[in-house]
Parts: structure tokens; sequence; C-alpha cells
């Protein structure tokens, strides 16, 4: 375990990728703003803009709760790495809609990504597991704060 990265190491990189993320997507989105008659932007892009930006923070959240958990090293990096996994799938997911222009609600049926269906058993358990590994990485942290 001495090789891999600490928790609060990967909670702070990740912090300033998804800040980069949130501020190039910025620039996509006045990209679009500009050239768009209403000064608006396809809204998985604006989505995409700002769930980076709010990741960031959440990653700084989680690196202030691994620094004071009690847990072990290995377990505050797995707590940390998977709600940061689970962060950069859903930015890609809306940045990949943002591209496409496909939707404008990725939970209405049917599913739609680009020019195919997508099962909703398919998205029922990404979105579950999604939902799990969050909250699950996190509550990790918060109990590794209170014991």
């Amino acid at each position: 375990m001495t090789n891999l990265p600490s928790a609060d190491y990967v909670a702070l990189l990740s912090a300033g990728i998804f800040l980069l993320v949130g501020m190039l997507t910025g620039i996509w989105k006045y990209w679009h703003m500009m050239r768009s008659k209403d000064a608006t932007a396809p809204t998985y892009v604006d989505i995409c803009h700002r769930t980076a930006l709010m990741y960031a923070f959440a990653c700084i959240v989680l690196q202030q709760l691994a620094l004071h958990s009690s847990w072990s090293a290995g377990v505050n990096l797995a707590a940390v790495a998977i709600p940061i996994l689970w962060f950069a799938s859903a930015v890609f997911t809306y940045a990949v809609h943002g591209w496409l222009k496909d939707t404008d609600n990725q939970l209405r049926r049917p599913h739609r990504l680009g020019g195919i269906t997508i099962s909703g058993n398919i998205i029922r358990t990404y979105m579950l597991m999604l939902i799990l590994g969050e909250i699950g990485g996190t509550a990790i942290l918060v109990a590794g704060v209170l014991v």
C-alpha cells in the first residue's frame, strides 16, 4: 500500500481536475451562448459545466474528511476514489449528451444516446450504482471522522 497515493492527494488532485474541466466547459458553454439567438447553450453543456465546478468543491470536502478519518489509508483511498469515479462518469455522460445535443433530460424515456436507445434497466442500474458509490464512499469517510 505504500506505493499508492494518499486519499487526500487523490481528492485534491481530482478537485483541481474538476475545476479545470469546469472552466474549460465554461468556454464551451460561452461559445454556444455567443452563437445562439437566445444566448443559451444546450442543456447538457450547461449541466456539464456546473456539475464539474460543483464536484471540484465536493472533492475538497472529501479531502478534508479523508484527512480527519480514523480509517486505514487503504479504506480512505477507496472511500475517496469511488465517489470521484462516479463524479467523473456523470460529468463524462453530461459532456457526451452536450456534444450530441441528443436530449434535454437523460432520464426521459426512451433513453437516448445519440441515435441509439438504451435499456431502462441499464439506466436504472447505472443510477443505483452511482447513488451507492457517491453516498457510500462519503458515508464511510464521515463515519471515519466520527470514530
